[in-house]
């Protein structure tokens, strides 16, 4: 035989179960939005994303967006040049940003793709970020990996929405670009409404 379970318990059960679910959603959101609203953190000892004592020219120019810096090698060609991890950090996305496209070392001219092309992005800690654009191949980490300063995180090259080989470099503070500090000094490139330069020697060197 069975016994019918009274509509009162019945009520309370699954108030109970929806109740549980509104304090899991809340700790959910809790564990997404708190981090969000906290201040960040003190700025990360970033250095060039590129070797050790090489020389590099770092520009804007009209159109290019606020703070993005392109990185140009001031010796010898740009394309397959390492690409550097500037601080230590957890690799929150490795793939493509937009599409690749047709440009390569063989094809220089072949068809741009869009946005990025093959990027990584990392997250350093204290909601600081860095990107790194238009790689020439797949990164070499991956999304969840660890990697320290001077970790290899793919190669220069001119996937995605790129006219030359180069690295689009950013530095996000709280998902917002600022200036690029490179070495503990600024780079000097904060707005897009002029063409600027500057040249910077990478001190991106191996533990002592």
């Amino acid at each position: 035989m069975t016994t019918k379970q009274p509509a009162r318990t019945r009520t309370r059960v699954v108030g109970a179960v929806v109740g549980l679910g509104v304090v899991a959603a809340v700790i959910a959101a809790a564990v997404v939005i708190v981090p969000l609203l906290r201040p960040p953190g003190p700025r990360p000892a970033f250095q060039l994303p590129v070797p050790c004592g090489e020389t590099w020219q770092l520009g804007t120019y009209p159109g290019h967006d606020d703070f993005d810096v392109d990185l140009f090698p001031t010796v010898g060609q740009a394309w397959g040049r390492p690409v550097l991890a500037s601080y230590a950090g957890a690799v929150t996305a490795a793939g493509v940003n937009g599409s690749v496209g047709g440009r390569t070392p063989e094809d220089p001219d072949g068809p741009r793709g869009r946005g990025g092309g093959y990027w990584v992005e990392i997250d350093h800690g204290g909601r600081w970020e860095t990107q790194y654009l238009h790689l020439l191949e797949p990164p070499m980490v991956r999304k969840g990996q660890r990697v320290e300063q001077g970790d290899q995180l793919g190669k220069v090259g001119s996937t995605g929405n790129s006219g030359a080989p180069h690295l689009h470099y950013e530095q996000r503070r709280g998902r917002e670009k600022v200036e690029t500090y490179f070495d503990g000094s600024p780079s000097g490139i904060t707005h897009d409404d002029a063409e600027y330069t500057v040249t910077r020697k990478s001190n991106n060197c191996p533990p002592a």
